[in-house]
């Protein structure tokens, strides 16, 4: 009859108990360290025995467990959106998420697309979570705050280019870039300006309030702007400069700088001179730009708050109740280069 090989033992999980018979201290002290406390005061020495029994024994708190006796969770729940994210959003989320760290926050990130609108607050309340930033690819409505809100989220805030009813904004307009792009082509005395208008999916909730904020520039001078649908690729950038000079345009905001370089690499295969015919600017003052030549104009987008953004979720969750807060977050600027 043949015998089973030995099979390794588990080893049982270590407990607050555990941490605390090895440490010499009470469980209670124990929680008090692990978890931050700063209500009772207990010596640095006594602190590094516990954290040193803790490491040898393996022993993390339980998360769950912390979260009943607290009545709430620590988590800040990011739902993904379903839009590229340029070196502004990555800046963004890396303060957001750094900074909540530092207050003693869990932040996670939540696989939203595909997601339906209706079902995406039941599904995030699922985790409980102690504030919830949705982006503004998912429309929020009044009952599904409401869903959020009897889970245990103290703060719900949407993150997107306007607010929304009965929930914090932090408000991205984008029509301050095409304002700001176009105002710099205007300044230069170009007025006929095209817009290009993207055709991949996820990018049309970027793209439409920068052509807004385009047309709202080029109204203070009467000038002309021509949307110009376009994909990223580069059959479709030598179609449209093909035709460019039938366009009659001398200028272009080209959407960001990934779609500028795209444009003016066709532009100047097709024989049309940037700047001196066509001027081209962008968006977002990607690296890459500055190696071209000539260099590109660009638009360079900034955070603009009162107090750093972790600081200002900590205390929209610590003083729940109160009315709705709007925060216009975006600032833009030109950084003139030469292809504009």
């Amino acid at each position: 009859m043949s015998q089973l090989p030995n099979q390794p033992t588990e080893r049982p999980v270590p407990t607050s108990v555990d941490v605390a018979r090895l440490a010499g201290v009470s469980r209670a002290t124990v929680s008090y360290v692990l978890n931050n406390s700063s209500s009772v005061r207990i010596s640095e020495t006594t602190r590094r025995r516990v954290r040193e029994a803790a490491d040898e024994l393996g022993y993390v708190p339980h998360a769950a467990a912390r979260s009943l006796r607290a009545g709430h969770t620590r988590m800040v729940l990011l739902p993904t959106a379903d839009v590229p994210a340029g070196p502004f959003h990555h800046r963004f989320f890396h303060e957001m998420e750094s900074g909540l760290r530092r207050l003693d926050y869990t932040v996670v990130q939540y696989g939203s697309t595909g997601l339906d609108p209706r079902d995406a607050p039941r599904a995030w309340a699922e985790l409980r979570p102690v504030a919830v930033i949705a982006p503004g690819t998912i429309d929020l409505t009044a009952p599904g705050i409401s869903v959020l809100r009897r889970s245990g989220a103290k703060a719900v805030i949407t993150l997107g280019p306007r607010p929304v009813p009965g929930a914090h904004a932090l408000v991205m307009d984008q029509r301050v870039v095409g304002d700001c792009a176009v105002a710099h082509l205007l300044a230069g005395g170009r007025r006929r300006i095209g817009v290009v208008m993207p055709e991949e999916s996820g990018l049309r909730r970027l793209a439409e309030p920068r052509l807004a904020g385009a047309r709202r520039a080029a109204r203070r001078l009467t000038a002309r702007v021509e949307p110009l649908p376009l994909r990223y690729d580069e059959e479709s950038a030598a179609r449209l400069a093909a035709r460019w000079r039938a366009l009659d345009l001398d200028a272009v905001f080209a959407f960001d700088d990934a779609y500028a370089m795209l444009l003016m690499r066709a532009l100047q295969d097709a024989g049309v001179d940037v700047p001196r015919e066509t001027a081209v600017i962008g968006a977002d003052d990607l690296m890459l730009g500055r190696l071209l030549r000539p260099r590109l104009t660009t638009v360079r987008m900034e955070l603009a708050t009162a107090q750093p953004l972790a600081e200002l979720v900590d205390r929209l969750v610590r003083e729940p109740g109160g009315s709705p807060e709007c925060h216009d977050l975006l600032r833009a600027a030109v950084v003139r280069r030469e292809s504009a």
